[in-house]
């Protein structure tokens, strides 16, 4: 990946605004009741998508129109939120945007990639499945295919760190869950480019340990399966470049367990009365594992989505631990 400069990160930061405003990064005091510790929480659940990945759509669509406009659509691989973002930023751009989902996808996020205009192709047990496939759906129509890692989504969702970081430079740790890496790898390019200290903790399902288990081991190490009901964190096959930025930029890892998830997810409705799909919920859990550790320190946690289904928040405020799709 090429590297990226500041003026890089601040002309994506101007692109991004153009389609929605800056998202709120809050100092809860029931979160800081609760923890011991100054907690802000950046709320990517605030935006067009409920999501932070709409950032990066915004950026790889506006680089494909300018670079590559004969295109006429593209085709990706998603559990939501990677998909809702390229259909948001398709349509804004007049491109056709095919989405494959795995079979048992969530089907409100599966409403809502179709209500933002994409093409949607259920295929395959899980993200990994249907990512081949999509790849060679794009090449049978001719489209581009649009990888859920890579320069255009890292630089995007990395304005949200440029948010976070200019309205909270004092963070001694900012926790950051990971699918593929896209938000983690955003979020250790901000504070490099900063020039701040801060930690980056990467945060892994405990059901979906490729990254942790790459990181441990120094090398790509892929997994069976990846049976979280955190569907954002459901990857079984991790990125060689993704993972090699994690290692250099990040602290530590932290891995949470179902019941752990559930439980950030109960905690964030209330503590600050705000709706956060699993993936979302997942910084909180590790927060919550180590702030024994982290008392007289200020902590960023980031709520990187909201868009769960009805069924599975309900089971969740009822005090259960959903099972994996």
């Amino acid at each position: 990946m090429d590297p990226i400069t500041l003026d890089d990160l601040k002309a994506a930061e101007q692109l991004v605004r153009r389609a929605m405003p800056p998202t709120p990064a809050f100092a809860w005091p029931l979160l800081a009741e609760r923890f011991g510790l100054d907690v802000v929480v950046k709320h990517e659940n605030h935006t067009p998508t409920g999501a932070f990945k709409v950032r990066g759509g915004l950026v790889y669509m506006d680089r494909l129109v300018r670079e590559r406009p004969h295109v006429r659509g593209i085709v990706s691989a998603t559990r939501g939120n990677h998909g809702q973002s390229l259909a948001f930023a398709a349509r804004k751009a007049g491109l056709e945007a095919v989405i494959v989902v795995p079979h048992g996808n969530s089907v409100e996020k599966n409403a809502a990639m179709r209500a933002f205009g994409a093409t949607l192709v259920e295929h395959g047990r899980d993200f990994d499945e249907a990512r081949d496939h999509a790849v060679a759906l794009a090449k049978e129509r001719g489209y581009e295919f649009a990888a859920s890692f890579q320069r255009d989504l890292v630089l995007g969702v990395a304005t949200y760190a440029l948010e976070l970081f200019t309205d909270h430079p004092d963070l001694d740790v900012v926790y950051v869950p990971i699918g593929l890496g896209s938000g983690i790898c955003g979020v250790i390019t901000a504070r490099d480019l900063l020039g701040l200290k801060t930690e980056v903790v990467a945060v892994v399902a405990e059901n979906a340990p490729a990254y942790a288990r790459s990181l441990a081991a120094g090398h790509v190490v892929e997994t069976n399966t990846a049976a979280s009901f955190a569907d954002g964190m459901a990857v079984r096959i991790p990125n060689a470049e993704a993972l090699r930025m994690i290692a250099t930029g990040a602290a530590r890892c932290v891995t949470v367990d179902e019941d752990a998830i559930a439980a950030a997810m109960r905690i964030y409705w209330t503590d600050t009365h705000n709706a956060a799909e699993g993936a979302g919920a997942a910084a909180l859990a590790a927060l919550g594992r180590e702030a024994e550790a982290m008392k007289g320190r200020k902590a960023g946690v980031i709520l990187s989505g909201q868009n769960v289904d009805l069924a599975i928040m309900a089971e969740v405020m009822a005090g259960r631990t959903p099972q994996a799709a």
